[in-house]
C-alpha cells in the first residue's frame, strides 16, 4: 500500500502537471488566436494603405481621372528651365535629334483643365516638343490651344483625337516627322523617345506607345501612356476616313485608333529597350516600380501585349512616358529627369549597342 503521505504527494504533482499543461494549452491556443488575428489585422491595414495609394487609377484599362481628381493643384506654374543654362553638361547629342527626329506633340485637353492640367504640362515636358498643341473645345491663344468643333466628355474622345489629328495634317503635316499624342495628366521625356524614333523612318507605316492585345488583331496603344505616329502613320490614318475604310464605330480612343491603323495596315511597333523592359507606362512611376501592385485579375495583367513584370524589372532606363501624374508630380518629374544628377557618372547615349 502506498503511504497517506506519499499518495498525497503524488496527487497533488498530478494536479499541478495536469494545471500546467491545460495552462500551456490555454496559452499556446491564445497565442495563435492573437497572431492570426494580428496578422488578419495587418493584412487589412496594409490592403487599405495599397487601395488607397492606388484609388486613383481607374479599374477600366480606357479610364480617365475625373477633372477634378488633382486634389493638390498648384495655382501657378514654375518655370524649371529658366536656369537650366546653368549646367555645363554636353547636350550635342540630344540637340542633334532634336533637329533630325522632329515631333509635334499634341496634348489632349478641355476649358475644364487648361489651368489646373495643361499649364504645367505646358510648362513642363512639352518645352522639348518641336512643336506642341493643346486640343480643346474653346480656342485659347495664351495657350495655343486649338478650338475644335466637339463637345467635351470621355463619348466625345475619339472624336477630338480624329479632329486633332485631321488638323495636324492640314496645318503642320510638314513641319515634324513624328506626332505624338498625348493627355494632359501624362509625362513624356522626349530626348528618349527621339533615341527610340531615330532607328526608323518617317515614311514608315509604323506607330508606338505601350502595346495592349485585345480586340484587335496586332494590338493597339494606350492612349494614357501616349502613342506617336509616324509621318506616313498620319496619311494613311486620314485616308481611312476619306475612303471610309475608317469610321468612328466606338469612343474608345486608343482602341478605335488602333482598329483603323490595323486596317491601313500600319505596324504597332515594339517600343521595349534591348532587355525587353517597357518604356510607355500606363500609370505613375511607383505603381510600376513597386512590387504586389494589385491583384492579378486587374485588367492591367491582362492587357499586356509582352510579359510584364513588377518591381524595378518593370521600367526601362530610357522610359518615354507616365501617366496619371497630378500638377505637382509633373514638375517632380521634370526635376528628376532633366535637372538631377549623380556625380561622377559618364551618361550612356547609345545603350543598345553596348
Amino acid at each position: 500500500m502506498i503511504p497517506l503521505q506519499k499518495w498525497k504527494s503524488k496527487r497533488t504533482f498530478l494536479s499541478l502537471w495536469q494545471c500546467s499543461l491545460q495552462s500551456l494549452l490555454v496559452f499556446a491556443f491564445g497565442l495563435g488566436i492573437g497572431f492570426g488575428l494580428s496578422s488578419f489585422l495587418l493584412r487589412i491595414v496594409f490592403e487599405e494603405k495599397k487601395q488607397e495609394h492606388y484609388s486613383m487609377i481607374p479599374n477600366d484599362p480606357h479610364g480617365h481621372l475625373p477633372d477634378d481628381s488633382d486634389s493638390q493643384v498648384l495655382q501657378g506654374q514654375m518655370n524649371f528651365n529658366a536656369d537650366h543654362g546653368h549646367y555645363a553638361e554636353d547636350k550635342t547629342v540630344a540637340e542633334d535629334l532634336y533637329k533630325k527626329v522632329r515631333v509635334l506633340c499634341w496634348v489632349m485637353t478641355g476649358p475644364q483643365n487648361l489651368e489646373t492640367k495643361a499649364k504645367h504640362v505646358n510648362a513642363t515636358w512639352t518645352k522639348h516638343c518641336n512643336k506642341v498643341l493643346y486640343m480643346s473645345s474653346i480656342e485659347d491663344k495664351e495657350l495655343n490651344a486649338v478650338g475644335l468643333d466637339v463637345k467635351e466628355g470621355r463619348d466625345q474622345l475619339y472624336w477630338k483625337t480624329i479632329k486633332a489629328f485631321h488638323y495636324v495634317y492640314e496645318h503642320y503635316f510638314d513641319e515634324a516627322d513624328w506626332f505624338l499624342k498625348a493627355d494632359d495628366d501624362t509625362f513624356v521625356v522626349l530626348e528618349n523617345l527621339r533615341m527610340l524614333l531615330s532607328k526608323y523612318k518617317p515614311d514608315q507605316p509604323i506607330y508606338f506607345g505601350r502595346r495592349f492585345k485585345p480586340f484587335t488583331k496586332q494590338g493597339y496603344m494606350s492612349g494614357g501612356a501616349g502613342y506617336v505616329l509616324s509621318k506616313e502613320a498620319l496619311r494613311r490614318f486620314i485616308e481611312g476616313f476619306k475612303t471610309k475604310q475608317c469610321t468612328h464605330f466606338t469612343s474608345v480612343e486608343d482602341l478605335a485608333l488602333g482598329r483603323c491603323l490595323d486596317t491601313m495596315n500600319v505596324t504597332a511597333g515594339d517600343a521595349r529597350d534591348k532587355n525587353k523592359r517597357e518604356s510607355f507606362h500606363p500609370f505613375i512611376p511607383e505603381s510600376h516600380l513597386v512590387k504586389s501592385y494589385g491583384a492579378k485579375t486587374f485588367w492591367y495583367w491582362s492587357y499586356n501585349f509582352y510579359p510584364t513584370e513588377e518591381g524595378p524589372g518593370c521600367c526601362s532606363d530610357l522610359a518615354i512616358s507616365f501617366h496619371y501624374v497630378d500638377s505637382i508630380h509633373m514638375y517632380e518629374l521634370e526635376y528628376l529627369v532633366h535637372h538631377l544628377r549623380a556625380y561622377g557618372y559618364k551618361y550612356r547615349y547609345n545603350t543598345d549597342t553596348e
